[in-house]
């Protein structure tokens, strides 16, 4: 039987790479000694401060984010910088979301993550913080 621990990451002035990679590791349950590739046994994974996360370079300006919507023409791009402003979570679940493997196994990871814009006070008892570096 799989006990599902729950860990805090702190988005303050953290990479948004760092910061990604620490979460897949414990979505995934890396960590764990029965770790298989095709077993969902990983953990919950709350982020907090999620508009203060920290961009290296010229990402800001540069970087884009892209969808479609499926008709003619209906494409759309956000400059990262107005996104941080809107929907800073939107940032984090799409850096996390292109780390994880592209199977079924992906949707129940995404599920156990949570990310907040700022503190999250009502899950901060129950989670064991990690520092991402």
């Amino acid at each position: 039987m799989n006990v599902r621990n729950w860990f805090l990451l702190d988005a303050t002035d953290v990479p948004l790479g760092r910061l990604s990679t620490a979460a897949v590791r414990i979505l995934q349950g890396k960590g764990k000694v029965e770790y298989a590739p095709n077993k969902d046994i990983g953990d919950y994974v709350v982020v907090t401060n999620a508009e203060k996360i920290r961009l290296t370079g010229k990402k800001l300006e540069d970087k884009l984010e892209y969808r479609h919507s499926g008709y003619p023409g209906g494409d759309k791009y956000i400059i990262y910088k107005e996104l941080i402003e809107r929907d800073p979570e939107r940032i984090i679940k799409l850096s996390i979301s292109g780390m994880l493997p592209k199977n079924r196994l992906r949707k129940p990871m995404l599920k156990r993550l949570k990310v907040f814009r700022k503190d999250a006070k009502q899950l901060e008892e129950k989670c064991q913080k990690i520092k991402a570096i």
